[in-house]
């Protein structure tokens, strides 16, 4: 008889969550605006508004924060932790910040000038402000099967070579660089298989262009490469990656995410005279070079967690306890993404909340009754998160609607993907009752979904 799958970890520290009574959450939810991002922690029974810096950091990480070097210039941590993004990335050239945004608002003050379009695979919310912020454009290049929910192709996150060709032999000249996600998470984080990434690499070198990976999510997509791309069933996860990052010219990695560690980031580079460039934006927003707005403790524990990210019983626990959860909604009946993603399970709201109307944001409304249902905090990523068109001010409506139930690493068991996927039954069981959403009373310019107020509309 085959033994049934188990995680490759014991709990070793236990942290209290409170139950909290609809009643309570009724209040809290209003109290918010409507926002979850504007509920307290403690309002929360199981938070799965994101996987960034939300993880559980091992014994190992907590032994690296003691080893800290605190050192303001040359820290043996900051050596540490080059040696470690050498070791599994191949990159050379790199520079700490305090997480991902930041490695992006430092390597972007460089390569992006009003008037630049920037094609890519679904850029993120952060990745989309820091661009739009500087009047170029995002180009969304990602291929059409991403957004057919039903579709199962292994490879979501892949970007369309013809999309990207055209881009580039009409306005190459206004292209500073190609950016690959990886994962994709707006599509649902969809992984992108390595022929893409050799495609997109001969692409550019054909136009003379660099490529950026955002790789928060490189080792859940190596993952996904081992499992899904048949050459590649027998290679280990690292050799895996160090492929990957060969067709890249540069990472942004926020290490929230597969480094498990609850702050940090950083930038690799090829190019030193770009490295050096960088720099300059990097003590002016961050810090010196060798600490850039970190703790020795936190490289430390990045370093480790490097390691242990890219180690692949880590990332078949992980991901399983994500495809375990999606596979439980989809039992259910509920509309996700298919196939279940690496990071979250995304839950199409569209087809969810049909009778709620897309100017009344059908994945918020959807988190908000989830939060009400039973305390579980999810997060939208749909036509608020996509902002307003920067030229007409019109509210963008994405293709995907999505209620993404990002699932923290090392940090939940089963029993609380079960409370998760009953809860959207419940919610599911009701929708027809559901026909109106919210809007908007009051929003920042640019990046709105984080402070965002809302009321019933």
């Amino acid at each position: 008889m085959e033994l049934p799958f188990a995680e490759s970890y014991r709990i070793k520290m236990v942290e209290t969550i409170r139950k909290s009574t609809p009643e309570e959450r009724q209040h809290w939810i209003k109290d918010a605006n409507y926002n979850l991002f504007l509920l307290k922690s403690e309002q929360v029974f199981i938070d799965l508004l994101t996987d960034s810096g939300t993880g559980a950091m091992s014994d190992k990480q907590w032994s690296e924060m003691m080893l800290g070097d605190e050192s303001y210039a040359g820290a043996s941590s900051y050596y540490k932790m080059k040696e470690a993004i050498f070791n599994i990335t191949g990159f050379e050239n790199f520079l700490p910040v305090h997480q991902g945004r930041a490695a992006e608002n430092v390597l972007f003050s460089v390569l992006v000038k009003e008037g630049n379009l920037v094609p890519g695979n679904s850029h993120f919310d952060t990745t989309k402000g820091h661009i739009e912020y500087r009047k170029a454009f995002c180009i969304d290049c990602t291929i059409d099967e991403a957004f057919d929910t039903t579709c199962e192709h292994p490879f979501k996150g892949n970007v369309d070579p013809q999309k990207l060709e055209d881009v580039l032999k009409k306005s190459a000249d206004k292209v500073p660089f190609v950016i690959v996600t990886l994962t994709n998470n707006s599509a649902g984080g969809q992984p992108v298989s390595m022929e893409n990434l050799r495609t997109v690499r001969q692409i550019a070198d054909k136009y003379g262009k660099i490529i950026v990976y955002d790789s928060a999510r490189f080792a859940e997509n190596a993952y996904f490469i081992k499992i899904r791309e048949e050459k590649y069933k027998d290679t280990p996860i690292r050799e895996i990656i160090r492929e990957m990052f060969s067709y890249a010219d540069v990472m942004t990695m926020s290490s929230k995410k597969d480094a498990i560690v609850n702050i940090g980031g950083f930038i690799g580079m090829r190019d030193h005279e770009l490295f050096r460039q960088c720099c300059t934006f990097n003590i002016m927003f961050e810090g010196y070079i060798t600490y850039g707005g970190l703790a020795g403790r936190d490289m430390n524990a990045i370093a480790q967690g490097l390691y242990e990210g890219t180690d692949f019983e880590y990332l078949n626990t992980r991901i399983k306890q994500v495809e375990y959860l999606g596979n439980r909604l989809i039992e259910f009946g509920i509309p996700v993404q298919h196939p279940i993603g690496g990071h979250a399970v995304f839950v199409d709201a569209k087809r969810f909340l049909p009778a709620v109307a897309r100017e009344e944001f059908q994945a918020q409304t959807l988190a908000i009754q989830l939060y009400l249902e039973a305390g579980v905090r999810g997060v939208e990523i749909g036509a608020i998160l996509a902002d307003r068109d920067p030229v007409t001010r019109e509210n963008r409506f994405p293709k995907l609607e999505f209620l993404r139930l990002a699932i923290p690493r090392r940090v939940y068991t089963n029993n609380h993907m079960d409370v998760v996927a009953v809860a959207l039954k419940n919610v599911f069981d009701r929708r027809d009752t559901i026909t109106r959403g919210v809007k908007i009373i009051r929003e920042a310019p640019i990046m709105r979904h984080f402070t965002v107020e809302l009321d019933l509309a």
